[in-house]
């Protein structure tokens, strides 16, 4: 295989994570973040080369999210920015572009203090969840109406990673190891503390499992709902930095902080009928 690299440089202030990318449903383009010039990308996965840039925010956008596809490959999009907003987006999967008039986004979403940092789009919820570098998350319609705040414990404050499921579940990772499911209504539903600084989660399909990886190169298995371990893999020789699920929910795969990829089985349903106990 060809090596197909994106040249284009990132702003020297960003810092690279998970929420820099986005890669469309059809695995054809890839949507990456944190330019100097206030613009988000449009890359073919194929040929590496530059399909579109997109402009709207007022300073460095910082995150991306998509959400599940319609048929035919249509989704949306939001991207966060340094200037406290987000912007909601839709992606034509026709047309391989975003929106009709790519300079008009479809929501703008205000209501943080601070640069958005993450972000998770959950279109048949019609809600966006996202959080800052300080203060509570935030849960906006995709129209744009300012829900509610995802209020944590005092000790959370800075989250850095959220995965929202169609459930309502809502998972915020928080600064220093520390983990909240809320639902969708603000209910703070559980919490734990992990001696890893996280990098990736991910939320299975159904959203009833959650898988994290982090600094200490293990990928455990956590039942959503409750926090409860359901499993530990063996540990890997490099940080975890980022995560994806096949489609059919049986390859995890990492890609590791020494530019490996690690592909794990996984098997859910035999964690939650079977052996739940034994774990």
């Amino acid at each position: 295989v060809n090596k197909r690299q994106i040249t284009d440089l990132v702003d020297q202030s960003i810092q690279i994570n998970t929420h820099c990318f986005v890669v469309t449903a059809d695995n054809r383009y890839i949507l990456v973040c944190g330019f100097w010039d206030k613009s988000f990308r449009v890359y073919s996965t194929e040929t590496g080369k530059l399909t579109q840039i997109v402009f709207g925010h007022w300073d460095v956008v910082t995150c991306l999210a998509r959400s599940e596809s319609y048929i035919g490959g249509d989704c949306y999009i939001v991207s966060g920015s340094r200037d406290a907003t987000l912007l909601l987006w839709y992606w034509s999967g026709r047309h391989h572009i975003i929106g009709d008039n790519p300079n008009n986004s479809e929501a703008v979403l205000t209501g943080h203090d601070h640069e958005v940092v993450c972000v998770s789009v959950c279109a048949e919820l019609g809600l966006v969840i996202s959080g800052a570098k300080e203060g509570p998350c935030l849960v906006h319609t995709i129209t744009g109406d300012l829900l509610r705040a995802l209020e944590g414990p005092e000790l959370c404050q800075r989250p850095r990673l959220i995965s929202v499921s169609s459930e309502g579940h809502c998972i915020i990772y928080y600064e220093r190891g520390r983990f909240c499911n809320f639902s969708i209504n603000g209910k703070l539903l559980a919490q734990m503390e992990v001696n890893d600084s996280t990098r990736a989660i991910l939320l299975s399909s159904d959203g009833q499992n959650l898988v994290t990886g982090g600094d200490n190169g293990v990928v455990e298995v956590w039942q959503a709902c409750d926090f409860k371990q359901l499993y530990i893999y063996p540990g890997c020789d490099a940080g975890i930095r980022a995560m994806d699920l096949s489609h059919d929910q049986r390859t995890l795969i990492t890609g590791m902080a020494s530019g490996s990829i690690v592909a794990f089985n996984i098997d859910f349903n035999r964690w939650h009928y079977e052996h739940q106990n034994r774990y």
